[in-house]
């Protein structure tokens, strides 16, 4: 009997162990996200089955980033790499001919509907990555510098189209890791469900401002896809591009239209210089508001940690700003 218990101890230790190492027995599937949105998505749908390097981190600025020599080691290596596209990480093009990946490269906004960026103000031009996702890397194309055109690039502003980032995700690592697409589904629906909860608040929150309190101003232009969805309306002086200056002539026109609009309020944001803002809060006499989160999450001790609470920071200092609350 003794001889039986023992039998059946070890059994259950050797299948316990088995179903332990299972796994950390299967190799990590190596992602590179462009920038800290993006790898906030990926790491939601991953889990612990995705090792994931981010190129452009917290603060961060997609628009004048230098890639480092660890970040073309990190794209040679990696079997994916996750991209805004539509233009928007200006440094890609040269990252892509430095590495020369292996490994496929994602566009999520495919699937996307884009809009068109308000013409308003000046903005800088950049180059980009003219890929369609799924695509593998050309090593003898030519690419060449682009700006954005008449496309607004920040589709990630809009949580509908934040969906469509997981889901093209999802697929993603399902083509790549088919043993773990289970796990990457389940993954996927479980965030888009607290997506479509921040979505609704979001909603919620903006119901409760007055229509004709709905104007504020940031420093360029990323938040066309939550004013598209959401109903705020956002003048910036520096247009799209962060690296763009505006003239004064520029920033005398913006003045102009706040008054006119008649502003609520202004804010600065996360990854540029609040020097332009806080010129403009004195020449029109608006109080600054706080800090937005456009292009990059915050650290992680900070209030933008995640995507959703970058989302809900956001509303809050919209909404704390023009109501007092």
């Amino acid at each position: 009997m003794l001889k039986s218990i023992r039998l059946a101890l070890a059994l259950s230790v050797i299948t316990l162990t088995g179903f332990a190492v299972t796994p950390a027995m299967s190799a990590s599937l190596k992602v590179v996200a462009s920038f800290s949105v993006i790898g906030d998505f990926a790491k939601n749908v991953g889990g612990e089955r995705v090792e994931i390097t981010t190129i452009v981190g917290p603060d961060g600025d997609a628009h004048v980033y230098e890639p480092k020599p660890a970040d073309a080691a990190a794209v040679a290596k990696a079997d994916l790499i996750l991209v805004n596209g539509l233009h928007f990480e200006g440094f890609l093009r040269r990252l892509i001919e430095t590495s020369a990946p292996k490994g496929t490269i994602v566009e999520l906004t495919k699937g996307v509907e884009p809009i068109a960026f308000k013409t308003e103000f000046a903005e800088a031009k950049e180059s980009g990555y003219a890929g369609d996702e799924g695509h593998k890397h050309d090593e003898g194309h030519e690419h060449e510098d682009h700006d954005h055109g008449a496309i607004d690039p920040h589709a990630f502003q809009s949580i509908p189209n934040a969906r469509i980032y997981v889901k093209n995700i999802a697929e993603a690592f399902c083509a790549a890791d088919t043993d773990g697409c289970v796990d990457y589904q389940t993954n996927a629906a479980a965030y888009i469900e607290k997506l479509d909860a921040l979505d609704a608040e979001m909603r919620e929150a903006i119901a409760l401002i007055p229509q004709n309190k709905r104007t504020v101003i940031t420093s360029h232009d990323a938040f066309g896809y939550f004013e598209h969805e959401y109903g705020l309306a956002f003048l910036a002086p520096q247009g799209l591009a962060t690296s763009s200056e505006p003239s004064a002539a520029d920033v005398a026109k913006l003045v102009k239209q706040i008054r006119q609009d008649k502003a609520s309020a202004i804010f600065m944001e996360n990854i540029t210089n609040p020097a332009l803002i806080q010129q403009i809060a004195r020449e029109t006499g608006i109080k600054v508001g706080g800090t937005l989160y456009s292009d990059a999450l915050s650290p992680p001790d900070g209030p933008a940690a995640t995507y959703i609470d970058m989302m809900h920071n956001n509303i809050r200092q919209i909404k704390g700003a023009i109501l007092g609350s």
